[in-house]
């Protein structure tokens, strides 16, 4: 493994372990047994090494959320999120740091973007059992989007307020609830 790989994985390290806003470039550098020199040689920053291996995290899904599950079971996708909520606090905080820090630098915001459509397709392919590339646009930008709200909206519920919290069997009896409101016609 080569330096940049080192540093990609020491980046990955602590974000799990000491966030974002907590990890300098000594720790970096220090955890991939290189130089400091070498992150703004391979990265050119210190937050450009973060947003990749923050970006990289989220998208190999495995080391976040756990491994995909065989089925489209969505009381187990749904323990699963809340189990990745609560194991990897740190990490889901980097995560809202990086999208509060995307509202100043718009380089960073396409790319939160770009990982938000992605996890839109995701999600649809969580909920669905259907691989992304069979899904329609109209399933991703709606059961995706709903599902990523949903996501998104628990993992600042489960890291704010865990004690009050739902289960996944709360948030199951709350879409059964919120689907039987839904007007025929619709």
């Amino acid at each position: 493994m080569g330096n940049r790989e080192q540093l990609l994985e020491a980046a990955r390290h602590c974000l799990f372990t000491k966030g974002y806003e907590r990890t300098t470039v000594r720790d970096l550098a220090s955890a991939a047994g290189v130089s400091m020199a070498a992150i703004g040689y391979h990265f050119g920053s210190k937050e450009a090494l973060l947003n990749q291996a923050l970006f990289e995290a989220l998208d190999s899904g495995d080391q976040v959320f756990g491994p995909p599950a065989d089925d489209a079971d969505l009381g187990a996708l749904w323990r699963r999120l809340i189990e990745a909520f609560t194991g990897n606090q740190t990490f889901w905080i980097a995560n809202l740091e990086t999208v509060l820090r995307a509202q100043r630098d718009p380089e960073l915001r396409s790319q939160v973007a770009e990982g938000l459509r992605q996890g839109r397709s995701g999600m649809a392919r969580e909920v669905t059992g259907t691989p992304e590339a069979e899904l329609t646009e109209e399933t991703v930008r709606t059961l995706g989007s709903v599902q990523l709200a949903l996501v998104s909206g628990l993992m600042m519920q489960h890291l704010t307020d865990p004690e009050s919290a739902p289960t996944a069997d709360e948030v199951l009896a709350g879409l059964r609830a919120l689907a039987a409101r839904l007007p025929e016609n619709t």
